[in-house]
């Protein structure tokens, strides 16, 4: 069984710092491109930062500068270091993990994490 644990959410004042934390089990975790995404209320889910298998890493424009992903395929978790924080940061917060063998794609997402980023 597949399980995606997020914990590290809670309430910030603005221009504060989190740390995400997103333990995996059930996977191979090495091999998939872990990704955290945010929804905020009445918005759209959207993604907030990934890293591949090889440690490549991506960013939305929005948190380039200020929030960092990394990845522990030893402890089979994946982080979101979240600085500089600020109230259109608040959201939940879901860890995903992704991959492809044999041309089908294996998608699995955690249950989220609420941030809220007070001004």
């Amino acid at each position: 069984q597949v399980q995606l644990v997020e914990s590290g959410g809670g309430l910030v004042q603005a221009g504060g710092s989190l740390r995400l934390s997103c333990a995996a089990s059930g996977i191979i975790f090495s091999i998939h491109t872990m990704a955290w995404y945010r929804q905020a209320l009445g918005k759209q889910r959207e993604l907030v930062a990934d890293i591949t298998s090889g440690g490549t890493t991506t960013y939305a424009d929005s948190v380039k500068g200020r929030f960092t992903i990394s990845r522990d395929n030893a402890k089979n978790t994946v982080y979101l270091q979240m600085n500089s924080l600020k109230p259109e940061d608040t959201a939940i917060y879901y860890c995903n993990a992704k991959s492809t063998r044999f041309a089908r794609l294996y998608d699995y997402w955690g249950q989220g994490t609420q941030v809220t980023v007070s001004s």
